[in-house]
């Protein structure tokens, strides 16, 4: 379904992402974790095709995504839906109005200009606020909104496009911990129930662990790590973060201690 072939960044002298080699056969929720400048935004930023690969290949479904131009690029970011840390939302437009924004790419521009748009995307748009709990809020301004329910609504956006593929950049990293849970659910739950692809940059180990099937885990543009929640252990986070981590950055001791205990369990019971 989606494979990355060697691919690479390099912004002058710098190499943001090294020679990332990737398959994913079938829909899954995915985490990517590691340190700040790792390299992870700029591989979100490749796969929707914001940033230009130096080399390598992207395929999804066999198409060359990297390769793609003019019309099929922006028709292929229609697909592979963009959801941002910041949210990236006209603050002062409505909330339906925002989440309609996510069909301008299939829309002429005279229809753009004036913001018009038919009943039926009208329906579907409070159909998907419906879905993400925030359907009161249809005709409120986004920026009158919280930051999880703003998070929510850009969600509701990428949605609308009825995308095969979900990127989140940092999607829960300004948000207070009530409203990152409420959005990382949302994200889990479009995952099983639309059968989405969700890949997601992160900050820790406990949210990557509780919310995906698989994590990626890397290290100055390079991927150190790519398995199952249950093989991050703490040899695994030293590898992602770094012998001089805090764990705060990684995840808290008693979590690092956990990790080593589900494993030494889970390998006694593969014993007996």
């Amino acid at each position: 379904m989606l494979k990355l072939q060697k691919l690479t960044k390099a912004f002058g002298p710098n190499v943001a992402v090294d020679s990332a080699d990737v398959i994913v056969d079938r829909p899954a929720m995915i985490g990517i974790i590691g340190r700040s400048g790792a390299g992870k935004s700029t591989l979100l930023r490749m796969l929707n095709c914001l940033t230009e690969a130096t080399s390598g290949q992207i395929l999804f479904d066999g198409r060359d995504i990297t390769a793609l131009k003019g019309t099929e690029k922006r028709h292929w970011q229609s697909e592979c839906a963009m959801i941002f840390q910041q949210f990236n939302l006209v603050p002062r437009m409505d909330v339906v109005s925002n989440v309609l924004h996510g069909t301008l790419n299939r829309r002429s521009t005279l229809a753009t200009m004036f913001n018009l748009f038919p009943n039926e995307d009208i329906h579907r748009a409070i159909d998907i606020l419906d879905r993400l709990g925030i359907a009161e809020h249809a005709a409120k301004r986004a920026e009158a909104l919280s930051g999880g329910q703003q998070q929510r609504v850009a969600i509701a956006r990428a949605l609308m496009q009825d995308p095969k593929i979900i990127l989140a950049d940092e999607p829960i990293a300004s948000l207070d911990p009530m409203n990152a849970q409420v959005v990382m659910q949302s994200l889990r739950q479009i995952h099983e129930e639309d059968g989405r692809m969700v890949i997601a940059n992160l900050h820790t180990l406990d949210t990557a662990r509780r919310y995906c099937d698989r994590v990626i885990g890397m290290r100055d543009g390079r991927i150190v790590f790519d398995g199952i929640p249950s093989q991050l252990t703490t040899g695994v986070a030293r590898d992602i973060y770094g012998a001089d981590a805090s764990f705060s950055e990684a995840a808290t001791s008693t979590e690092i201690e956990t990790l080593d205990r589900t494993a030494k369990e889970r390998a006694a019971l593969e014993l007996a």
